[in-house]
C-alpha cells in the first residue's frame, strides 16, 4: 500500500459490479489509494446486518480494469467493512466511502439502507464515513449529477474529520433538472406504506410481495432532506451512530419514578 497517499475504502450495496461503485471509485482517484471491498450481489436493505451463519469468503476480482483494488464477499455490506478492516487493508484508512446507491437514503430510508449501514460501520470503527445515494434506481442511472459534490465532501471530510459517531448520508436529486446547490438538512419525518401483495405458487402455496410508497409526513419543512430532494438541491444529513434517546427529556423522569 502507498503509505503517503490517503487511504480509502469503498463499499456499496447493489454489488461489485454496479455501475455506481465502479463510477465512484473513478472519481476518488485523485484522492488516494482506493480498496473497493463490496458484496457480491445485491444486498439493499441489509442496514447493519451481519453473517454469523455461514462461511465468508473475500475475492479479488481479477477482471477489474479500474483505480485500485477490487474485492467481493458472499456477505453484507457491513461484513465488507469488517472483512475490509481485518483482512485486506493493512492500515486504518482515512475514510470509508459507501455507495453510490441506485436510489434515496433519505428519511426513513437510512435505518433500512445497506448503503449507510456500511457508513454506520466505518463510524463505529471510528473512521470518517460518507455515504452518497442518487435518486434513481435505473441499474443504468446517470450519475453525473452526483459527480460535482463528491470532490466537495471528500475534501472537507479527509481536511477536517467528522466529530466521533457521526457519518454523512449524501442524496442527490435526479429529476429535478442538474443540481446546483447542497444543503444540510435533517432527515425527514416519513414512513412507508407497506403492502404485501399475496401470490400463489405453481405448488398451491402462497406467498407474498412488499410493495408500498414513501410518505413525506411534513413535506412542508424546508430544514429536511425531503424538502431539499423535491426541489433539485442536494441534501447532507449528518447521523448518528448512537441511537439512544436524550435522558434529559421530561418524560423520562417520568419513565425513571415509574421504574423505580
Amino acid at each position: 500500500m502507498e503509505k503517503d497517499r490517503k487511504l480509502i475504502l469503498v463499499t456499496n450495496d447493489d454489488g461489485y459490479t454496479a455501475l455506481g461503485v465502479r463510477t465512484l471509485m473513478k472519481w476518488l482517484e485523485p484522492f488516494g489509494e482506493v480498496v473497493g471491498v463490496c458484496p457480491d450481489g445485491p444486498r439493499s436493505a441489509q442496514s447493519m446486518a451481519i453473517t454469523v451463519n455461514q462461511a465468508m469468503r473475500i475475492d479479488e476480482v481479477k477482471d477489474y480494469d479500474g483505480p485500485g483494488r477490487l474485492y467481493k464477499v458472499n456477505g453484507t455490506p457491513v461484513d465488507c467493512v469488517k472483512l475490509a478492516m481485518h483482512t485486506v487493508l493493512e492500515r486504518t484508512p482515512d475514510i470509508v466511502v459507501s455507495g453510490i446507491n441506485h436510489g434515496s437514503n433519505a428519511a426513513v430510508n437510512v435505518i433500512y439502507s445497506g448503503t449507510m449501514g456500511a457508513a454506520f460501520e466505518g463510524c463505529a470503527f471510528g473512521i470518517p464515513s460518507v455515504g452518497f445515494s442518487l435518486t434513481d434506481h435505473d441499474p443504468a442511472a446517470d450519475f453525473s449529477p452526483v459527480r460535482p459534490f463528491v470532490p466537495k465532501i471528500i475534501e472537507e471530510v479527509l481536511k477536517n474529520g467528522l466529530p466521533e459517531g457521526i457519518c454523512l448520508n449524501v442524496n442527490v436529486p435526479h429529476d429535478k433538472g442538474t443540481p446546483t446547490e447542497m444543503r444540510v438538512a435533517r432527515a425527514a419525518r416519513g414512513k412507508w406504506t407497506d403492502e404485501y401483495e399475496k401470490y400463489i405458487d405453481p405448488f398451491g402455496r402462497p406467498f407474498y410481495w412488499l410493495k408500498g410508497h414513501f410518505v413525506n409526513e411534513e413535506p412542508e419543512a424546508e430544514d429536511t432532506d425531503e424538502w431539499c430532494l423535491s426541489h433539485g438541491i442536494v441534501s447532507v444529513t449528518p447521523e448518528l451512530l448512537d441511537r439512544s434517546a436524550p435522558l434529559d427529556a421530561e418524560w423520562i423522569d417520568g419513565l425513571r419514578k415509574s421504574l423505580r
